[in-house]
């Protein structure tokens, strides 16, 4: 039988790395477009910018859309492997 308490650890490591993921991958992006941004202008580049109005408002989005389809997906594995091992225990 699947472990019912596991689930929500499992939900919040898997939006927790989702969440640092997405975090370090846009404040990358935000590096890079305020570098070109600023160059272009000619002007210095402010990289706050980046963490404040790039990086950590699409975190904050991926954070809640990953929390909920993690729930589903653990939700959805659990209630199967729950009825799998009704079946199995059945069969026997």
């Amino acid at each position: 039988m699947p472990r019912w308490y596991l689930i929500p650890t499992r939900i919040l490591l898997l939006t927790f790395l989702s969440t640092l993921m997405a975090f370090a991958v846009s404040l990358l992006l935000g590096i890079l477009g305020i570098l070109i941004t600023a160059h272009i202008q000619g002007q210095h580049p402010n990289m706050a910018a980046a963490y404040r109005h790039v990086a950590l408002p699409v975190a904050a989005v991926v954070a809640a859309f990953a929390l909920v389809a993690m729930t589903i997906v653990e939700i959805r594995n659990y209630r199967q492997t729950k009825a799998l091992a009704a079946v199995a225990k059945a069969s026997r």
